[in-house]
């Protein structure tokens, strides 16, 4: 009988693993059974106890990517699952807006994203092997934030980036899915958050149906069930993470 939401016996490489949601989500998928590569741009975080699950690799840089993606096959030539999760936040108020930041941020966000899919394709085509890939996109992706326009270009256009890819990959057995997180407390978010923490939280609890803003534990089951065989008449979909954010036009009163 099939184990629908099991890992066991898959490998998979998780982008931006090294704390946040991506460290949540390679938690998830290990907890399933999948053997787990980390990645991150900085040294190897004390919660990564094995440095050869470990990979470094600044993907705002040209052919980082196409890299990784080598580094993990050579570390495990059976991954068989991507989560391109790595991303960041790099916008000025929009009148201060550089040309530097938008790119960093479409090099991080987005280029990088395609050109780990594709090397990660090119792999599993080669073996004649299907394959899941989920890409972490945002709630930024279909609602705008102030002064966010280079991150929620990335993320919008991730979203339909999941959707193309999806069609071009499903003759070759490998489903591409992804997740919008809404507002998960992460150390990217804590930066903002801490600063005006009550005003903040009380808006967005009145906002969230569910009442409180996101743990990045909470993104990793959707995750794991993408990845999953309970999942395998599901491509080009997106999972939104959210507590309810996005769903009610004016919240709680």
């Amino acid at each position: 009988m099939m184990k629908a939401f099991s890992l066991e016996g898959r490998s998979a490489l998780v982008t931006g693993s090294s704390q946040g949601i991506g460290f949540a989500v390679a938690q998830g998928l290990a907890e399933a059974g999948a053997r787990v590569i980390y990645h991150g741009h900085q040294p190897r975080p004390d919660v990564i106890p094995d440095p050869e699950a470990y990979l470094i690799a600044d993907l705002t840089q040209d052919t980082a990517a196409e890299q990784l993606m080598m580094d993990a096959i050579a570390e495990d030539a059976a991954v068989d699952l991507l989560v391109c999760n790595a991303g960041s936040f790099f916008d000025l108020p929009v009148l201060e807006m550089t040309r530097e930041r938008w790119d960093r941020t479409l090099a991080l966000n987005l280029t990088s994203t395609f050109f780990l899919a594709q090397a990660f394709a090119r792999q599993l085509v080669a073996a004649g092997r299907p394959g899941n890939i989920v890409i972490t996109s945002s709630t930024n992706g279909f609602q705008g934030e102030v002064n966010s326009c280079a991150y929620d270009a990335s993320k919008g256009a991730l979203l339909m980036l999941i959707r193309s890819l999806a069609v071009s990959l499903a003759p070759h057995g490998i489903r591409v899915n992804g997740i919008a997180p809404g507002l998960i407390r992460t150390p990217l978010t804590q930066e903002w958050m801490v600063p005006q923490a009550k005003e903040l939280l009380t808006h967005y609890e009145n906002k969230i149906l569910l009442g409180h803003v996101g743990a990045p534990e909470d993104c990793a089951g959707a995750v794991v069930f993408l990845c999953s065989e309970a999942a395998r008449y599901i491509t080009g979909e997106v999972i939104v993470v959210d507590g309810g954010l996005t769903v009610a036009q004016i919240g709680k009163a």
